[in-house]
């Protein structure tokens, strides 16, 4: 492999032994220079013996071990603010000046069929509990290929977020980096030497499954201690589950006990809505051994959910593996998802009695809206005027169990799409919501503000862009402060 220990001079700063693999594109080597100096890999120039080096190609430019490497740039905070310009109207910007003008966060740059990486991290972003989480972790970024690349992982993710907040697209490279060191497959090429596409609930899935290995849980209560990570704490859940064997009454029916990180929505013929989908996951049959009849027994396994997260995750299965093909082909059937779900049904009854207050709670408040609603309209006929309020907001937790949802009712957070035929194939985007009812789409660099009916349109039944990966947060209660008029 050509890898090389060279010198890098920035300025007056020096740096030894820093690995260039030449295998590998230049934006990764810059990458690493982003890492040591926190300049950005589109503000560097470098250079060695006179030669400048491009961000996806070589060229003649000749390594060897201690060669030294010449870096200019400066960080981007300090860099002077550029002088006014003269105003530009909406109509005429491009995605990116538009983004800018109304203050959306940045969108992700695609490093070559990475959009599945970016659409992952734009929704995972969404959820202000894992930016508290992540900005509490105190590991630092190794490059070394020795050391403990999951720490890296989780690291990386940390630094890429706070730029997110603003400003013009970032290259998130050191992230993928890392995930190509964990997960060689991310980092296969096809034959024009390019990065696969890969399929986002997949990138999805490894990326929780690190923040679940290495991301404490918040300490904000008692009851983070009975959870080892930040992920169990709030988007972990738990199944009660029973077996009951459907040859032999004999048989006595076992209870056992599952966790989840992911509820799947299962799309058939008849499917054509989301809880639908959730239900048939949720009792199905198996075949396994039965002690009482000696032999492999049909048994209907029963699943209810036992704890519910705060943040809910809900893939819908629309790749099944094609042999003729060889190839993840996609239902295009169209599933329609709520912006409220309620995840009552799909609760064991002890859940659902420990819910019932809070559910009240949410019913009163609604009635008491109505009711106000209709008294003001009576003495005011045709007035658009309202009485303004001071709300605050309920805990969405058990008090015993934070982290978890109290309530069963939830709000949809983001939403990870998918255009084409095949997941090795299209296009992966992110749709978020930004504030209160504005939504955004994230499409690798592009980020734009788009309406609720767009999002109702991802549904899926053709070859727009469909569903494929819910995140619900919690239904927040938000009452009236003492004092209030009621």
């Amino acid at each position: 492999m050509p890898s090389y220990k060279v010198k890098v001079k920035w300025g007056k700063e020096l740096f030894n032994n820093v690995e260039a693999n030449t295998d590998e594109e230049p934006i990764l080597f810059k990458a690493q220079l982003f890492a040591l100096t926190g300049v950005q890999p589109e503000r560097q120039k470098v250079m060695l013996k006179g030669t400048t080096l491009k961000d996806n190609d070589w060229g003649n430019i000749k390594l060897a071990d201690g060669a030294m490497v010449l870096m200019m740039g400066t960080k981007e905070e300090e860099i002077a603010k550029e002088p006014e310009v003269k105003p530009v109207f909406l109509e005429d910007m491009n995605e990116a000046e538009l983004a800018s003008s109304l203050d959306l966060p940045a969108g992700l740059h695609n490093l070559g069929n990475t959009c599945y990486m970016n659409a992952t991290v734009q929704c995972l972003k969404s959820v202000p509990e894992l930016r508290e989480a992540l900005n509490n972790y105190k590991e630092a970024i190794s490059l070394n290929t020795n050391d403990e690349v999951s720490k890296s992982i989780v690291a990386s993710f940390r630094d890429l977020v706070p730029q997110m907040e603003k400003g013009p697209a970032k290259h998130p490279i050191i992230l993928l980096q890392m995930l190509h060191t964990a997960f060689p497959r991310f980092a296969e090429r096809g034959q024009g030497g390019t990065y696969m596409q890969q399929d986002a609930n997949e990138c999805w899935t490894e990326l929780v499954r690190i923040l679940q290995m290495k991301l404490p849980p918040l300490q904000n209560s008692e009851s983070a201690a009975k959870y080892k990570s930040f992920v169990e704490q709030y988007f972990g859940g738990k199944f009660q589950v029973e077996w009951k064997c459907n040859e032999s009454d004999d048989e006595p029916v076992t209870k056992t006990a599952e966790d989840f990180l992911q509820l799947s929505c299962f799309i058939s013929q008849e499917v054509k809505y989301m809880l639908n989908g959730l239900k048939n996951k949720m009792q199905e049959q198996i075949t396994k051994q039965s002690a009482i009849l000696g032999r492999d027994a049909v048994f209907t396994k029963t699943a209810k959910i036992s704890r519910l997260p705060a943040y809910l995750t809900i893939q819908f299965v629309r790749f099944c593996y094609k042999e003729n093909n060889k190839i993840n082909a996609k239902i295009l059937k169209d599933i329609k998802f709520p912006f409220e779900f309620d995840a009552y049904d799909l609760c064991s009854t002890e859940l659902q009695e420990k819910m019932a207050p809070i559910r009240n709670k949410f019913k009163e408040l609604e009635e008491q809206k109505v009711t106000e609603a209709m008294s003001a309209d009576n003495q005011n006929p045709g007035s658009t005027s309202k009485v303004v309020k001071e709300y605050t907001t309920e805990p969405f937790s058990f008090p015993d169990d934070v982290g978890s949802n109290n309530s069963g009712y939830y709000t949809l957070q983001a939403v990870l799409t998918h255009k084409g035929r095949s997941s090795s194939s299209g296009h992966y985007v992110a749709w978020v919501r930004y504030k209160e009812d504005q939504w955004i789409k994230c499409d690798d660099s592009d980020v734009t503000p788009v309406t609720t009916e767009e999002i109702l349109k991802l549904s899926g039944g053709g070859d727009w862009h469909c569903a494929y990966v819910l995140l619900y947060g919690p239904r927040l209660l938000k009452v009236p402060k003492q004092g209030d008029a009621k």
